[in-house]
């Protein structure tokens, strides 16, 4: 039998124990557990970060694999903790709409807000319910609880507002959703939508107000320090430079607009 996976993405940086401590309770509990580190560098707070940053990663783990997202600006509120089964995978999350992007894609089959006192810690913290309430409920449905007996069933949870792309006949106006390490301005437009506007003719890209030289496939087709458009691994437009950062190159961030027209 596969030994139980425990993917952690949170905002808690690797300065701090924050993200340790909660890999220590979950092996307190299921001694047998991998655990997976997707990243802790979400900004602080940024609860749309982690949803995208989630949902890049989520579909590439094996079938089963229970994820630990915490990203919760709620912290010790009244925001509800959840637990969801979906697309063949578990997460456990504030319901704060960090799940949303997964949610997009595979609809839950069954969600629960995390109220069973036995699968937390006896005193939980009002300020690292990650410790206290997050992680031991992922390593106890690592252990093999059933994800019915960590609380009570819910019919409803938080969703982000997740822009989309506005198409017309004319242009497509898309945004900025992240800003990945290298610079690289990852939008919402996807692939399928770009495709199905471009119609194998020519297209014109600005990105704010700066225009994009070409669509390329990988980044070394293009010039060294120019600017580009490339399909990155999420299927979605990506405005980047060729051994730079777009993001200063342009002086863009998220929610900068990009539109892409025919010529």
């Amino acid at each position: 039998m596969a030994r139980p996976v425990i993917a952690l993405l949170t905002d808690f940086g690797t300065r701090d124990h924050y993200a340790g401590t909660m890999k220590g309770v979950a092996l307190g509990i299921c001694p047998d557990v991998t655990l997976v580190d997707i990243t802790h560098d979400i900004s602080p707070h940024d609860v749309l970060g982690g949803a995208l940053e989630l949902a890049a990663s989520y579909k590439y783990f094996p079938s089963g694999t229970i994820f630990l997202v915490v990203v919760d600006p709620g912290v010790g509120s009244q925001r509800r903790a959840l637990a969801a089964d979906a697309g063949g995978y578990r997460f456990v999350a504030p319901d704060n709409g960090v799940l949303t992007m997964v949610f997009k894609e595979a609809a839950p089959k069954r969600v629960v807000e995390l109220t069973e006192r036995r699968y937390a810690r006896p005193t939980v913290s009002r300020t690292f319910e990650g410790r206290d309430r997050f992680a031991p409920a992922a390593a106890w449905l690592a252990k093999g609880i059933e994800l019915t007996g960590l609380g009570r069933a819910l019919a409803s949870w938080q969703w982000l507002e997740v822009p989309e792309p506005a198409v017309t006949g004319d242009e497509i106006v898309g945004e900025v959703l992240r800003v990945d390490r290298f610079g690289n301005l990852v939008t919402n437009v996807d692939r399928r939508t770009f495709e199905r506007f471009a119609g194998g003719g020519a297209i014109e890209i600005a990105a704010g107000t700066h225009a994009v030289d070409k669509v390329v496939a990988t980044y070394a087709e293009a010039e060294p320090g120019s600017v580009c458009a490339v399909f990155g691994s999420t299927e979605h437009l990506e405005v980047a430079v060729n051994g730079g950062s777009a993001a200063e190159r342009l002086g863009l961030a998220r929610q900068a607009r990009v539109t892409i027209s025919r010529a």
